[in-house]
């Protein structure tokens, strides 16, 4: 059996003659894709270090954005104590934006 597919990836797509096992090994990649997701937003909901959060912040900000620094760090703690339900242990999910929008102002400060 042969089936005709529509691709579409991003803007673009594409038509495909495939054959049945080609169907079922796409079958098994996009749902492998589907189970993928869950586990990187759980990554970024964990609870880490200050000194990983730090590390895995400024790798990953774009470069014209402000860097961060324990000082700074420990000022965004003690001003956002209601973000630390879990003593100092830092989450992606919940202090990066906040760190973001927060450090522009206060970067000169510490």
């Amino acid at each position: 059996m042969r089936v005709v597919l529509l691709f579409l990836v991003g803007n673009d797509h594409f038509l495909m003659n495939i054959s049945t096992p080609l169907i079922i090994s796409l079958k098994h990649v996009i749902i492998a894709s589907m189970k993928k997701y869950p586990q990187e937003l759980k990554i970024s909901e964990m609870q880490i270090t200050r000194a990983d959060f730090l590390k895995s912040y400024n790798q990953n900000i774009p470069a014209t954005f402000p860097q961060a620094s324990t000082p700074l760090l420990n000022k965004f703690r003690e001003q956002h104590e209601s973000l630390f339900k879990h003593g100092d242990m830092w989450s992606l999910d919940l202090h990066r934006k906040k760190l973001i929008e927060w450090l522009p102002r206060n970067c000169g400060a510490a």
